[in-house]
């Protein structure tokens, strides 16, 4: 049997280390938004030719305009849809006749500005959306271990899945934060929809522990510590967890590398929440239970 729980501090250590240093990079780089939450412009054309030219190809023609914030994504159909920051008429213009150059016949089927007003009220539906989501987690979960018995109470069971949800949140955001850094990736809503999958992957993963430890609640002796119980309850179930884990992961990996652009952020978002989401189900949350229980007994840490 591993000795996960026994060996908790150093979890709390590489987690804190991780957190604190995601919180910092957020504060001076923060994230890299796109026109979903800064505004622009959003064209869709249809090219004429039998074969649509190729996202490369279109970059080269239209990257010289200078317009921040292109996304290119094939929307079948021969079809293009084209994001950028700009939102006047004459950088539509260029970004047309810029096309026209790789196709005379090329169509444009509609263009659409996203003004200040509606990006922010993106942004305040994303953060609304994304705290409501962990408000109903805590409840739920406080609700759904009402009848544990022990120290811990069903609501000190929902905090601790919070704050691993919390802990995976954050250092998702200061991954993206390095990538927009360095690399110009954005965040759009997209993104936002990866982060509210990521909370109920890893929540998932948590109950799973928890009621499993509620379980041998039920069955222990009365002998038997508090931490050993949990540290046996998360061995019998780091198998699944490992496994789910594992197949979820393959696929991500899938989707990132040959899932083309369009997606491949979404995925990578995914990828990073799911992974942590796994180690703070199997190293936070559980543990947090039991620092928790010491505290009430005045046992220790």
């Amino acid at each position: 049997m591993l000795n996960i729980i026994q060996k908790r501090i150093y979890a709390y250590i590489f987690s804190g280390i991780l957190t604190a240093a995601s919180i910092a990079l957020l504060f001076f780089w923060g994230l890299n938004l796109g026109i979903d939450f800064k505004g622009g412009t959003l064209m869709e054309v249809r090219f004429a030719l039998s074969e649509t030219p190729s996202v490369p190809m279109i970059q080269e023609k239209i990257g010289g305009l200078g317009l921040q914030s292109l996304t290119i994504q094939p929307t079948g159909d021969q079809s293009v849809l084209l994001r950028y920051l700009a939102s006047d008429d004459n950088a539509n213009q260029a970004v047309l006749g810029a096309l026209h150059s790789l196709d005379p016949g090329i169509t444009q089927l509609r263009t659409d500005f996203i003004g200040g007003s509606v990006s922010n009220q993106i942004t305040r539906n994303a953060i609304t959306g994304t705290l409501l989501s962990i408000l109903g987690i805590a409840l739920y979960i406080a609700w759904a271990f009402r009848g544990v018995s022990g120290a811990v109470t069903s609501w000190e069971y929902g905090i601790g899945a919070v704050i691993a949800l919390a802990h995976d949140i954050i250092i998702t955001l200061g991954v993206f934060s390095i990538l927009g850094h360095f690399y110009g990736v954005e965040v759009g809503v997209p993104f936002i929809a990866a982060i509210l999958t990521i909370l109920g992957y890893s929540v998932n993963d948590s109950i799973v522990v928890y009621d499993r430890v509620r379980e041998n609640l039920q069955r222990r002796s009365s002998k038997e510590p508090f931490e050993l119980l949990v540290n046996r309850s998360l061995n019998e179930t780091l198998g699944r967890s490992i496994n789910t884990s594992l197949t979820v992961i393959i696929t991500l990996i899938a989707i990132v590398l040959f899932g083309g652009e369009s997606i491949r952020w979404f995925g990578v978002a995914l990828l990073v929440g799911v992974g942590f989401g796994t180690y703070s189900s199997i190293y936070i949350a559980s543990a947090l239970l039991v620092t928790r229980y010491n505290i009430k007994k005045g046992i220790g840490r």
